[in-house]
């Protein structure tokens, strides 16, 4: 071998088993081939202390030790440059602050004398593919040691192989060999080798080989870190017959990373904010870029800087960035958001630790918004306003207060709010912002009197409803003053008081005088008149004259009126003045009226009922008084001297002050309807009486007391004028009645006359009427119709003799014997002798084939028209020339060929 690794194992034998810590005293010969600056020489392993083993080098300028354990070399080594005394390595647990030391020293190769110098990563080129140079893994022997207690076998520990490094995007020649597998027993039997895992047998496959006779393995391909940063192989060793002689061992390659890869920025364009006037040192944003190389090499160490800026105002390092973190602070004052709102800064961010020559760098840009603050107060556009308003107006804009601010519009720092700070002690005025113009709105929130003030003089103070910046005053043009006239208008004249009240005793008589209603006229300055009328006067009590307001009665104040509310009446009066325009006012005039004597006392209940044996025989019965106390009760009950069977029959005895009980003096009363004569007297300074009546229904009576006999039903029945109501209706409906037969009577003879009209379809020359009949005309018709009629109105010239026909009528079979009627019949024989002809008519052969009758209705005597049967031609049959029916159309076209043409 031309490597030779020696390693010195210890572990401390403390009885803190899960400190136990073991180094490794390597002796290292240097490669004959070139390494990089900061090769890989050796690796200390803890023994499972994780990441609280510190490492530390004596010397540090030559070496350095890394916290997973790896030892780099910092400069070139030649022959000349090697140390001559170890190099020791100091291990200190952070816990419990125990050390440990060990020694390493480093010695050249036999017979090798060359250079070993660093290179640049991109120009690492892979060790020359030498089977001689390889370095050689054996597989670990096996070996036994009998204790002294009860001779126990135990197997050596294995040997601890350290990765192998192979760096990422070789560009030497493949396959390239690593590392030679060795076990001792090919010395005296032909061995196989083989490798398994991933890389191998398994994806990604074809990675590594092995030769399974000489056990070099070898990598065929470029290798990315990227994509994968390290394999686990196992290696095998079986003889001929595939039997396992050595047991497996793992080899880990572990990919070394190159400078491959760019950093990359999360975003291209970033975006911050920082406010305006901000010190040096305040925070904007960070920016992040990352690199896919190796974050715990220089490949993957990346520094930021700031390339440029832009605008460079007011200087050009406005911003700084730190380096490690992309933190970007403000380093220079002036920033103001009016004169520049926004920079553009171009972020630089190159890996190996910010190398220039070796780094790869990428950009990206940073946009930083100043953001406004409040660092500009409004200003009013003049030192003076105008407005003016009619007096008495609220809700009005007076004048429109401008202003200008520098601040970014529509921002709190850009929004004024307006105050009045002088000239309006009372708070007639406001002064709102327009939300979209940002311009103070002068508004009038209470009634201004042109009588009291003509002017007024407002100073008014504009702010933003954000205070101002520290450092910031409010200049001289925040203030500004308005001047408001005011113009004087007709007010309405007004009452005072209003309501005006006043108190009366009812009773008053018309013409008495009230009072005096009068107003006032606010316009000073106009020189008008009133003139009042009255408005409202529910009762229509009072007049009130149109000059002076001098109100007096045209009626009797009454306090018992349904227009009286509570004692109190109301009357309103509207008092308007000569200006332009008119102007008017109402006002209202309460009376309270006291009450007076003037309402006698009645009776109440006015109707009751007793049983003829009253048990007990007492009505309780009370008065009504319209009037108050002391002009009601209580009251006086006596009966009335007439008629004299009241005293005799009946007696009154008071109750209390407002009640009394009339009763029975005899045990037994017929039934029937008394009225009873009350005199009540109330208790009045001037008293008043009444003669009231009770009306008292006698009635038999139930064991519970009420009425059962028809007297009580009678009593309690309907008065006259819901008689006289029920006899009006029964009165109505009789002559409904009758104006329905009356209807349905002449909707009959309508319907029989329209069934004498001509059937506008069968009129041709309008001189044929239409029966409705079955038959087959008159020639069917051979009985005498004549015989239907009255038997006192016959004529005898105009009974037709039996056989005599018409001389136009077509001869059929001989006349057939129908019965004759005798000249004088029996009314009733009538239908004898329809019964008859129709038996007769049955029997005849020459009959046509209508075998009915026609039934005529009996239309009385008297007919001024002639029996259309007795019409004759004006020619005889021989002469008559009916050719002109075939001119008339179709339906005349059967009696054309029965009577035209020629005798056949």
């Amino acid at each position: 071998m031309n490597h030779y690794i020696h390693a010195l194992q210890g572990c401390t034998s403390s009885l803190l088993l899960s400190f136990l810590f073991s180094f490794f005293s390597l002796f290292l010969l240097l490669s004959l081939y070139r390494t990089c600056l900061e090769q890989y020489l050796l690796k200390f392993v803890n023994c499972g202390r994780g990441g609280l083993v510190r490492f530390e080098c004596s010397n540090p300028s030559d070496f350095r030790i890394e916290a997973d354990g790896v030892v780099y070399a910092l400069r070139p080594l030649t022959l000349s440059t090697l140390p001559t005394v170890p190099v020791v390595i100091v291990a200190s647990d952070e816990t419990n602050q125990q050390q440990w030391q060990t020694q390493v020293r480093l010695t050249p190769p036999v017979g090798q004398s060359q250079q070993v110098r660093p290179t640049p990563p991109h120009d690492i080129q892979s060790p020359p593919a030498l089977s001689q140079g390889l370095q050689e893994i054996w597989f670990p022997s096996r070996q036994t040691d009998s204790s002294s207690i009860g001779q126990l076998k135990r197997m050596k520990r294995d040997w601890v192989i350290p990765p192998i490094n192979v760096p990422e995007n070789s560009r030497g020649e493949f396959p390239q060999d690593l590392v030679r597998i060795r076990s001792d027993n090919d010395k005296n039997r032909s061995l196989r080798y083989s490798v398994t895992g991933p890389g191998a047998d398994q994806p990604p496959t074809g990675i590594f080989i092995i030769h399974p006779i000489s056990g070099e393995l070898s990598v065929m391909k470029p290798l990315d870190r990227e994509h994968i940063s390290n394999f686990h192989l196992r290696a095998h060793a079986v003889d001929l017959n595939g039997n396992q002689v050595e047991s497996p061992i793992d080899i880990v390659i572990n990919v070394i990373d190159m400078n491959d890869n760019r950093p990359e920025f999360i975003h291209q364009i970033w975006n911050g904010s920082v406010p305006e006037g901000s010190k040096p040192g305040t925070f904007v944003m960070t920016v992040t870029s990352v690199d896919k190389d190796d974050p715990k090499t220089a490949n993957g160490m990346l520094r930021y800087k700031i390339g440029s800026q832009n605008p460079e105002s007011p200087t050009s390092n406005m911003f700084t960035i730190n380096n490690k973190t992309g933190d970007i602070i403000t380093v220079a004052a002036g920033l103001d958001r009016e004169k520049v709102p926004q920079y553009t800064l171009i972020i630089q961010a190159t890996d190996m630790e910010g190398n220039p020559m070796y780094g790869l760098s990428n950009t990206a840009t940073a946009v930083i918004r100043v953001t406004d603050i409040n660092d500009n107060p409004p200003e009013f556009t003049a030192e003076m306003f105008f407005g003016e308003v009619p007096e008495n107006r609220v809700n009005v804009i007076v004048a429109n207060l401008t202003v200008t601010d520098k601040d970014q519009p529509n921002t709190l720092a850009w929004k004024a709010v307006y105050k009045i700070t002088g000239g309006d002690p009372t708070g007639r005025f406001s002064v709102p912002t327009d939300p979209t113009t940002n311009e103070g709105l002068v508004t009038v929130v209470k009634p201004i009197d042109y009588e009291i003030s003509r002017t007024y003089m407002l100073t008014v103070v504009a702010v933003n409803e954000v205070s101002l910046a520290r450092g910031i005053y409010s200049p001289r043009q925040s203030t500004a003053t308005v001047s408001i006239r005011v113009i004087d208008v007709n007010e309405s004249p007004y009452f005072d008081p209003n309501p005006k009240l006043i108190k009366l005793d009812e009773g008053m008589l018309a013409e008495s005088t009230l009072t005096t209603f009068t107003a006032q006229d606010p316009d000073r300055f106009m020189q008008q008149s009133i003139r009042y009328t009255r408005l409202s006067d529910p009762a229509n009590w009072l007049r009130i004259d149109a000059n002076t307001g001098r109100i007096t009665t045209i009626a009797v104040l009454d306090r018992e009126s349904p227009y009286v509310k509570d004692n109190m009446y109301s009357a309103t009066f509207l008092a308007s003045d000569n200006g332009v325009p008119p102007a008017s006012g109402t006002g209202t005039l309460q009376i309270s009226l006291l009450d007076i004597n003037d309402n006698a006392p009645h009776v109440y209940p006015q109707e009751t009922e007793m049983c003829k044996k009253p048990e007990p025989n007492g009505i309780n019965i009370t008065a009504l008084d319209g009037d108050l106390n002391p002009n009601a009760g209580p009251f006086a009950f006596e009966l009335a001297n007439r008629p004299s069977d009241v005293r005799r029959n009946w007696t009154i005895t008071r109750l209390s002050g407002d009640y009394a009980q009339l009763s029975l003096k005899i045990g037994f009363l017929e039934s029937g309807i008394y009225e009873i004569p009350i005199i009540i007297t109330d208790s009045g300074n001037l008293p008043m009486s009444n003669t009231s009546y009770l009306r008292v229904k006698v009635c038999q009576c139930d064991h519970n007391g009420d009425c059962t006999d028809q007297q009580h039903i009678i009593a309690a029945g309907l008065g006259t004028g819901a008689i006289i109501a029920i006899l009006l209706c029964i009165i109505i409906l009789l002559i409904l009645v009758l104006l329905f037969v009356v209807w349905m009577k002449r909707r009959d003879k309508e319907r029989q006359a329209k069934q004498l009209l001509i059937d506008p379809e069968d009129d041709v020359r309008d001189n044929i009427l239409k029966y409705d009949e079955e038959g087959g005309g008159e020639e069917d018709q051979d009985y005498d119709l004549s015989q239907l009629q009255q038997p006192d109105t016959i004529e005898p010239d105009t009974i037709k003799p039996v056989g005599i026909r018409r001389m136009d009528e077509r001869p059929l079979h001989p006349e057939p014997q129908y019965p004759i009627r005798s000249a004088a019949p029996h009314p009733g024989d009538i239908g004898d002798f329809i019964n008859e002809g129709l038996k007769a008519a049955d029997n005849d052969p020459t009959a046509p084939p209508y075998d009915s009758l026609l039934v005529f209705d009996y239309e009385g005597s008297g007919s001024t028209a002639g029996s259309l049967s007795s019409l004759n031609s004006s020619s005889s049959g021989g002469d008559q020339d009916y050719d002109y029916l075939n001119d008339w159309g179709p339906r005349f076209r059967k009696l054309a060929d029965m009577y035209g043409g020629s005798d056949d």
